[in-house]
């Protein structure tokens, strides 16, 4: 009874972690949240590391909220690693991203890569202290397609020119015209004929096409790394050939296998 338009670990934190490898990454520092998004995807960064050479130089949890990283920031500068994976969520990010400047770490000596940073997020962290890191999602506001510059342009229209768009933003709205014409091709708005006739339903989205898959209710999505940059917006420097196939099990990764006992 559940479709997804966020994306799956192969659409987001695979391809960062593809990224940081194809920079010539060797070690990684794992900084996250303490409940089970943060646990379980470092379970999937450790797998994917002790699989394609890369040492994981250490790993920290801070309860929801947190605001205290001198500490942890103190482990990230003295570990020497080449970049930091960050699964911190809400206010803590701007006490580590504060703490994290002030320690004189900078995105050219030890970048990092968050997957809850969107540009709603770097408002409230501030763009003085975040600027030059970087990001994994599927959708950023600067994307340059039509469909994007007209979502961005009525979004800004109706709410305010300083407010800014972002993929989980995105996603939610993909999800509606996904529904709408999932409806349209079973004729119905029956739960049971939406099953039936979702897969293969695409839609034109402001990310770029998108398409339901029939077996695992999840969609088609392009990874992207973005660069955030002093004007608060994040800018793509990095992108997936194409639309990712949905894996949530990691099925097709060889180096996953055992992680979803």
């Amino acid at each position: 009874n559940i479709f997804y338009t966020g994306a799956t670990t192969n659409q987001q934190i695979v391809p960062a972690l593809d990224f940081l490898k194809e920079k010539g990454i060797t070690s990684l520092y794992l900084v996250g949240s303490d409940y089970v998004f943060p646990q379980t995807a470092n379970r999937i960064i450790k797998a994917y590391a002790a699989a394609n050479g890369i040492e994981i130089k250490g790993e920290d949890y801070t309860p929801l909220g947190s605001t205290d990283f001198s500490t942890i920031v103190n482990k990230v500068r003295a570990s020497n690693a080449g970049a930091v994976f960050n699964t911190l969520n809400g206010d803590s990010n701007v006490a580590f991203f504060k703490e994290y400047t002030n320690a004189g770490l900078t995105p050219q000596k030890m970048p990092v890569v968050s997957v809850s940073i969107a540009e709603e997020e770097v408002q409230g962290i501030g763009a003085q202290n975040i600027a030059g890191q970087l990001t994994a999602w599927n959708y950023y506001q600067t994307l340059d397609n039509p469909v994007n510059k007209a979502f961005v342009k009525a979004f800004k229209d109706k709410y305010g020119q300083n407010r800014v768009t972002s993929d989980p933003m995105e996603a939610a709205y993909v999800s509606v015209y996904l529904w709408k014409n999932t409806v349209e091709k079973g004729k119905s708005f029956d739960v049971k004929a939406i099953q039936d006739n979702c897969g293969g339903v695409t839609f034109d989205a402001p990310e770029g096409l998108v398409t339901i898959d029939g077996g695992n209710h999840h969609i088609t999505k392009t990874a992207r790394i973005g660069e955030i940059h002093p004007d608060g917006l994040i800018y793509t420097i990095w992108e997936s050939p194409g639309p990712i196939t949905p894996d949530p099990y990691l099925k097709s990764y060889p180096w996953a296998k055992g992680l979803s006992a």
